[in-house]
């Protein structure tokens, strides 16, 4: 496995989603809680990227492209919560935080460390998802030439 894709395509997936996040930031829209969640469509739209490379490649081996898209959506993930940790406390720590979680699942007021964590498993159990849904859409595409 070249991890190289990997690498650039988790890197692609946090531009993009950083820039989705600082266009609803900009625009005011990051209240709305439904608008954060359509940044997993940026998520599939690059795994599905990663799949159709590995496919055009030859590689069509399923365990080793659902570890291929596993791979690279961890590292979407990681360097979207990274980016978001720098980012909460660049714009003033926990007071940011605290109109920014208003909307989210966590009940009370989260810390800084809690808030990254929970959006890191979460993170991480919906790209597991989407990467198994892609490798059952992918498993038996015919290969093109």
């Amino acid at each position: 496995m070249n991890t190289s894709k990997e690498l650039n395509y988790g890197t692609q997936i946090f531009i993009a989603i950083g820039i989705y996040f600082l266009l609803m930031e900009i625009f005011g829209l990051s209240h709305i809680f439904l608008m954060r969640i359509l940044n997993i469509f940026i998520v599939i739209y690059f795994l599905n990227k990663v799949i159709k490379s590995n496919y055009l490649f030859g590689k069509t081996d399923y365990l080793e492209n659902l570890v291929s898209l596993t791979l690279t959506s961890l590292i979407g993930v990681g360097l979207s919560v990274a980016g978001l940790y720098i980012y909460i406390n660049f714009k003033g720590g926990t007071p940011y935080l605290a109109r920014l979680s208003q909307n989210f699942l966590f009940g009370a007021e989260p810390s800084i460390y809690k808030y990254c964590i929970g959006l890191l498993f979460e993170g991480i159990a919906s790209s597991v998802i989407i990467a198994f849904t892609l490798m059952q859409y992918w498993k038996d595409k015919p290969i093109k030439d």
